[in-house]
């Protein structure tokens, strides 16, 4: 395990600067003096002076929310403007609508019912309610059913009392077709409304202030449109009541929103938890259901039985909902006692009782399972240094990205503390180390943050068993898997030992051989050297990668791994036509384009070593940069190997200061000069700092080149 520091000009995590303290305060200015606008249109007269001072206000105020939320939108993340947008479009059609109204009835005297105000703002429920949906959706991209069962059982009371109370009476008025299809629109076009709206405050999500004066317009929208529909049907609504200051309150909790320096968070994707009910939400769920048969009752005492079948489908549905509800916490209760809090994988407990599942059904089949124990090396002593949270994320991270190599079929659980374990069906002995292999350099493929500014590159040791290959019984192999994992760690770590060669005796000190290939791919960068007339140039390159990795403390592992990797890094050339390697002249786009494989090249041939993935990753990045416009893949920044990091600024410093038949060598100070300039374009600029330190040192010794033409 390594840790280092990010630069200054590195701060990752950070949430970007709202604006101003002006601009943060916008949101409550306006509030404010929306709420004096407010007064002010009660107490003003309709007109004064022949000037319509009502109109003009209330339309103020409405049209106000829907420039604010265009504002908000326009100011929002590229992702997130869509929802908001909707939302501005349907406030915008609701000023429309207001202004239509108003005018018309102060104006011109028409009072008229429906009129083209009431298509406006009918017409505005739908943008609102897919707005609303895409927030909902960005806050929860995965499946929240027990939000949407507690929102379906609320909007199922909700459409039953409706029905009862606004919706049947309209349509029993016998009034004229279009004023009975608007009376009936309104309640139905709420309740749309009014289902989406619970699904926002149910479904999981951030809660800042945002998020509750948005809930706020919804809440008073949809109470004013309520008992604007109750008084329809009564005949008692007048214009400028006091339904007005609710609906224009609803305008300006919303306009706030999204002024709200924490608009953006609104839209924040969430993990769904889904744990016990808590008791209000027990009581306000229970109380609900319990509406229905309370309306039977109610209307069964006042002698006026009416839309029994509409209550008794309430009823239907609600048992259906509750039962479903119910159902979804006993798979929550089951499934939460066999899975791990912290990293969301399976515990111990279903390790124990699945391994020997797996086994009979091998035994059955004459097949194999086999176990890897995993354990994080030195996990200690980030504990110790960083803290019980810090390595907690650690964990987290690990178990994701082991949970990113497990395929269907394959069991993957947290066995303990810092160690996890996999059940593989169907191994073959053979592939064990591959699949170990596979494992540990996921973990290790990038440094993990622990810190805001400090992050360790961390690796894992493996121990693996086979049934029937190395024990019968579930026991028996876990014991072999973990007697095989300590021989890993005693050798050194970072590596995986297969029960058939383990050996608990080896030393810690003890290096791993390297396979009889690596000699070969040596030979093979010597050979590439010679054809480019740099001798030496793999070797210079091995060696001051070797001395940077050292100087910035990385352990002995990343180390050896960063000097192969320079020794190598040029190996995928000899793959290139001879006539483009030792061409003279500068090279066209076409041979460019070949020449810019050589990484992949070089990463397929140290592949096949065993062992070498990791070097063989390091020399397919070591042309990427750290601005992102490098080859093959276009890395960037941190998710660059820091080994490919260290091996780019070497290799630059071997070609600048190399004779080549189309380039001039540079002087020290130009290569210097060359590096500097490319720090944090280029180079990792902690690299590139670090290089010319020691070059000021005098530990970057100049090359030795023998120039003996082209062989």
């Amino acid at each position: 395990m390594m840790e280092t520091e990010n630069g200054a000009g590195d701060r990752g995590g950070t949430r970007p600067d709202n604006g101003t303290g002006t601009a943060r305060g916008a949101w409550l200015v306006y509030l404010l003096a929306g709420f004096a606008l407010v007064v002010v249109y009660y107490l003003t007269p309709v007109r004064a002076d022949g000037f319509p001072v009502r109109v003009v206000l209330y339309s103020l105020l409405s049209g106000s929310a829907a420039v604010a939320v265009g504002a908000g939108a326009a100011r929002a993340r590229r992702g997130d403007r869509l929802p908001w947008a909707l939302i501005a479009v349907s406030q915008a059609t609701y000023f429309t609508a207001d202004a239509v109204f108003y005018v018309s009835h102060y104006t011109f005297g028409i009072t008229a019912f429906p009129s083209w105000a009431d298509v406006f703002y009918l017409g505005h429920y739908l943008p609102a309610a897919l707005g609303l949906l895409l927030l909902i959706r960005r806050r929860a991209p995965g499946r929240d059913l027990p939000g949407l069962l507690d929102a379906g059982t609320l909007a199922v009371v909700a459409a039953m009392l409706s029905w009862v109370y606004l919706i049947g009476p309209q349509s029993r008025r016998d009034a004229p077709v279009l004023v009975e299809l608007a009376s009936v629109g309104y309640p139905v076009m709420d309740l749309v409304l009014l289902t989406v709206a619970l699904g926002l405050l149910l479904g999981a999500g951030a809660r800042p202030k945002a998020f509750f004066l948005l809930v706020g317009w919804l809440a008073l929208i949809l109470t004013a449109d309520t008992i604007y529909v109750a008084q329809q049907v009564t005949g008692t609504y007048a214009a400028g009541n006091y339904l007005d200051a609710i609906w224009l309150t609803g305008n300006l909790l919303l306009g706030a929103s999204a002024l709200h320096p924490t608009m953006g968070r609104v839209s924040e994707r969430a993990q769904v938890h889904e744990g016990p009910l808590n008791p209000i939400r027990i009581a306000l769920l229970s109380g609900v259901a319990l509406l229905a048969p309370a309306v039977l009752l109610a209307q069964y005492f006042s002698g006026a039985l009416r839309d029994i079948p509409v209550v008794a489908g309430a009823c239907a549905l609600l048992f259906l909902l509750t039962i479903t509800r119910l159902a979804i916490l006993v798979s929550d209760q089951r499934r939460l006692a066999i899975t791990d809090v912290l990293t969301g994988l399976h515990t111990r407990r279903f390790f124990e009782a699945q391994l020997p599942l797996e086994m009979a059904r091998a035994r059955r089949s004459g097949g194999s399972v086999a176990v890897l124990i995993v354990d994080v090396d030195h996990f200690k002593s980030i504990n110790d240094r960083y803290g019980h949270p810090a390595g907690d994320g650690v964990l987290v991270e690990i178990a994701a990205r082991l949970r990113s190599t497990v395929r269907g079929g394959e069991v993957l659980v947290r066995y303990g503390g810092e160690e996890f374990a996999l059940i593989v069906p169907n191994a073959e002995l053979d592939s064990l180390a591959v699949l170990a292999d596979r494992l540990r350099e996921q973990v290790a493929s990038a440094p993990i943050v622990v810190t805001q500014q400090r992050w360790v590159a961390v690796t894992v040791s493996i121990g693996t068993a086979r049934y029937p290959t190395h024990g019968t019984s579930p026991a028996e192999l876990v014991a072999i898997a973990d007697r095989a994992l300590y021989s890993a760690k005693a050798a050194g770590r970072d590596r995986v030992v297969v029960a058939s060669d383990s050996n608990p005796e080896v030393p810690e000190e003890q290096e791993r051989p390297e396979p009889h290939g690596t000699d070969y791919l040596h030979l093979v960068a010597d050979a590439v050297d010679d054809l480019l007339d740099d001798h030496g140039h793999s070797r210079a390159v091995a060696r001051w990668a070797r001395m940077l990795a050292h100087e910035f403390g990385y352990d002995s592992d990343l180390v050896r791994r960063t000097e192969l990797a320079g020794r190598l890094h040029d190996v995928g050339k000899i793959l290139l036509p001879r006539s483009v390697l030792v061409k003279p002249g500068r090279l066209d786009e076409d041979e460019w384009e070949l020449v810019r494989k050589h990484p992949e090249h070089g990463f397929r041939m140290t592949s096949l070593l065993p062992g070498h993935l990791g070097v063989a990753h390091v020399i397919r990045q070591h042309h990427e940069r750290w601005d992102g416009r490098g080859y093959p893949d276009r890395m960037a920044g941190r998710d660059i190997r820091v080994e490919a990091r260290i091996v780019a600024v070497c290799d630059s410093w071997a070609a600048m200061r190399s004779q080549r038949p189309y380039q001039a060598a540079l002087s020290a100070d130009q290569a210097r000069e060359e590096i500097r300039a490319a720090r944090g374009t280029q180079f990792d600029p902690d690299v590139a700092d670090l290089f010319l330190r020691l070059h000021d040192r005098g530990a970057i010794a100049d090359l030795h080149l023998v120039h003996r033409g082209p062989s």
